[in-house]
């Protein structure tokens, strides 16, 4: 039975696939037709994934011995390049996420975009088409048994970002400073390419190395990674060794995909683009694939490890992890919007896993990546409802009072929250997020002195605190108190095609932590998801200090959200107590540079973009004003005045010469047709004239015809001769 659905998984990203072109060719004027096929061709996805999920997880030794089918797809002239399926628990674990909350997102956007009422989107089908294109590339990416497919399907979800964030490109506003759709799709898709060169340069270095992309010949050869662990790389690198070098470059790509400092830049622009598409991007799908990107090469990291204990590209990973988790948290305490919130606090959790893999604790930073993709989805998708619920209003300050007018989403969004807030014991965010600071601890005294895992430890920490004190803002400032606006004050629930995928997604976002809660707590052996995924790996041990503190911090950053939004909740025209208390302890430029995300965007928008257009203006200056024309413009002149001289020697001697000469012709032909006629043809004519009177006058009378004249003449001649020749 495993081996029928392991020869199967092809098929699922085949299916939206395949719902993609019929939406698109045939069935964008029906609306039903559309989204039946979109979401029918993912609960076909969900349903063969997860068989092969649950084949997964029965099949014994599946780390040491994946699975793989292969077929050749092209030659590269000393070899060929191949398309097949991988199956190991990385991917089956991912394969559990990735198309139940796709399939939730699907089902949830029908009643957000409209469907059945007056508000329907106007390109509602073309809407369903791109987000099946978008599972297709997400799904792609997470059964691909090489890094070439694998960049495929990257580029695929980079696409469809593009067309989704921008889906609503006709909207503009009367702020110029507010960022549009159709410029949002752009920053997204830039910004994300910056990451995508530096993962392509891991990919090509690698290539180089190993004359294959395959997870066979590459990540999963550990006599290959022993070697390449051992050779130096390119001398930009330092000291570093190859693999080194090839994991630093391709992280780039994660860096810009999972939106991890500096390229974070794109993720809050983001959304601009619909709700669930906010849902599928930054919970499930191509946030997602940044870190799953990384879990995939973490085998590339670990040999160096192995080998030399120290790995520098670690090093890198998990400071750029851990400062981008307290830095976006940070910003999302100031935020208004309410999806402006979540999306820093996506920005933070993803620097929550990176950080986790960077100090090698795979088994927790995977775990957080599928226990996070659900509570996640759950607070986007939670969030859209409030927007439909207040008729598209996003403004926090706005809200208020939406738990009884909204109790349905306000109990699964509460859920979410507390599982983002890692909540101890009942949600699943407490047992992933426990695990990344048990590990960063454990890491820290294993070392002894005060390094790297002790700064990622303190980071996440603290971020963990402010994590749970802004979910607490949020719900405080969405739900309790009384509605602020007018819209809020006529909010109403939404339908149940938005609703019952909360429910579901709750249900996880609660319950599906205890897949991992630690052996010492369930007892030897028994902790199912290091069994699963990390056999090869240590276990990160249980410390007790630890948890009591993420639990404590968890409670006291919710109790203290509280204490500030929900005891006493804002009333219409008050403001936020966290900017008030911060003025007053002259902290306001703080709360400024908070709210205006610590001013990246200016910042990118002097340095690039007026730096480009500078740039463009001196290469213009330089082309046109300064050498480049200048010069051609000198060179055309000296061109014309050698033009006009050669012009005027070619008219004043050399056309003269030409003359002269052809006179000088007509003259000596004149002379020659004179002496020709009166000398040559004078001469030739008294000959033949003098000729004519011999002939008639001398030689014509002694013609008689009389023999004895002849011989008389003849014997004349005779005479004259010899006496002419006795004479000389």
């Amino acid at each position: 039975m495993q081996e029928f659905f392991f020869s199967l998984t092809w098929l699922v990203p085949v299916f939206p696939f395949l719902a993609f072109i019929i939406i698109i060719l045939f069935t964008q004027k029906n609306n039903k037709l559309s989204h039946s096929i979109s979401i029918g061709s993912m609960v076909l996805s969900w349903l063969l994934g997860w068989g092969v999920v649950f084949s997964a997880i029965t099949t014994p030794h599946l780390g040491e011995h994946p699975f793989r089918i292969t077929i050749p797809w092209f030659p590269t002239g000393t070899s060929t390049f191949d398309i097949g399926i991988w199956v190991d628990p990385l991917m089956a674990v991912t394969l559990f996420m990735v198309p139940f909350v796709c399939l939730m997102i699907f089902i949830y956007s029908v009643g957000y975009m409209g469907y059945g009422t007056d508000e329907v989107d106007p390109h509602y089908s073309r809407f369903f088409a791109y987000i099946a294109l978008f599972a297709t590339g997400m799904l792609g990416l997470v059964i691909s048994e090489n890094l070439l497919t694998l960049f495929i399907s990257w580029e695929i979800m980079g696409l469809c970002s593009y067309l989704l964030i921008g889906f609503w490109f006709q909207k503009n506003y009367k702020d110029p400073n507010k960022i549009t759709p159709r410029q949002a799709g752009l920053k997204a898709f830039l910004v994300t390419k910056v990451g995508d060169l530096f993962l392509m340069l891991g990919i090509l270095y690698l290539y180089s190395q190993a004359g294959s992309l395959s997870y066979a010949d590459t990540l999963f050869n550990h006599e290959f990674l022993k070697q390449l662990a051992s050779t130096p790389a390119l001398p930009i690198f330092g000291g570093w060794s190859a693999a080194s070098a090839i994991a630093a470059l391709m992280f780039g790509g994660a860096v810009g995909k999972s939106a991890q400092f500096p390229l974070h830049v794109w993720l809050p622009d983001a959304m601009e683009g619909p709700t669930p598409v906010s849902a599928l991007i930054h919970a499930a799908t191509m946030v997602s694939a940044g870190v799953f990107l990384v879990a995939r090469i973490f085998p590339l990291l670990n040999v160096v490890v192995e080998l030399d204990h120290t790995n520098p590209a670690m090093g890198l990973i998990a400071f750029i992890g851990a400062f981008t988790a307290i830095f976006s948290s940070l910003i999302a305490v100031a935020q208004k919007d309410i999806k402006g919130v979540l999306a820093f606090s996506t920005i933070s959790q993803l620097g929550y896993m990176i950080a986790a893999l960077g100090i090698g604790a795979y088994v927790a930073g995977t775990f957080h990546l599928i226990t996070h993709a659900f509570f996640k989805a759950l607070l986007f998708m939670g969030s859209g409802s409030v927007i439909i619920g207040c008729h598209h209003e996003q403004d926090m300050m706005e809200m208020g009072g939406l738990k009884d007018k909204m109790p349905r989403t306000f109990w699964t969004f509460l859920a979410g929250g507390l599982a983002l807030s890692g909540f101890p014991l009942i949600t699943a965010g407490f047992w992933s997020k426990d695990e990344i600071l048990a590990h960063a601890w454990h890491e820290f005294l294993h070392q002894g002195v005060i390094s790297w895992p002790f700064f990622v430890w303190l980071l996440l920490t603290i971020a963990a605190f402010i994590t749970a004190f802004y979910t607490a803002r949020q719900i405080s400032l969405t739900f309790l108190g009384k509605p602020r606006g007018h819209h809020a004050e006529h909010a109403h629930e939404t339908p149940n095609t938005m609703t019952v995928p909360l429910i579901l997604l709750a249900f996880f976002a609660l319950t599906l932590g205890f897949v991992g809660i630690p052996e010492e707590i369930v007892g030897q052996g028994n902790n199912w998801l290091h069994n699963f995924i990390g056999h090869e790996y240590a276990a990160t041990p249980l410390s007790i200090p630890i948890m009591l503190l993420s639990g404590s911090l968890a409670i006291g950053g919710l109790g203290i959200g509280w204490l500030v939004y929900g005891r006493k909740p804002l009333l219409q025209g008050e403001m936020d107590p966290l900017e008030q208390g911060m003025k007053k302890i002259r902290l306001g430029w703080l709360y400024e540079a908070m709210r205006n995300k610590f001013y990246f965007d200016e910042l990118y928008q002097v340095i690039f973009i007026q730096g480009s257009i500078k740039l463009a203006e001196i290469f213009y200056n330089f082309d046109y004003k300064w050498v480049v024309d200048p010069f051609i413009n000198l060179i055309a002149r000296v061109s014309r005045g050698i033009s006009d001289l050669l012009n005027q020697f070619d008219e004043k001697v050399v056309d003269g010469l030409v003359n002269l000469t052809g006179l000088s012709g007509i003259t000596l032909a004149d002379l020659s047709g004179v002496t020709d006629n009166k000398v040559v043809d004078g001469l030739v004519n008294g000959i033949a004239d003098m000729t004519g009177w011999v002939g008639e006058k001398v030689l014509s009378p002694i013609q008689t015809g009389k023999v004895q004249n002849y011989l008389l003449i003849a014997l004349i001649s005779m005479l004259a001769i010899i006496g002419i020749y006795l004479v000389y």
